[in-house]
């Protein structure tokens, strides 16, 4: 059977959190190349922020769907 078949929500959205983390730090490496260098445009580096923007809100909401509540 296909192991993603396997998986669970909860496996699956952890990977994805991986995946989404590496994405945003690769990005975050890539501002700091561009403002390094001198030579990206502030288009380019705004549109990337923004994208790092959105991947953090997705990494914080799959944060919460695994975290479980806490009653204190």
């Amino acid at each position: 059977m296909n192991q993603l078949n396997e998986m669970s929500h909860d496996e699956m959205q952890r990977v994805r959190l991986e995946v989404l983390r590496v994405e945003h730090r690769d990005l975050d490496d890539a501002i700091h190349a561009l403002q390094d260098s001198r030579r990206g445009d502030q288009f380019t580096i705004r549109r990337l922020k923004a994208k790092k923007l959105r991947l953090k809100d997705q990494i914080i909401k799959i944060e919460d769907e695994l975290t479980p509540d806490i009653i204190a």
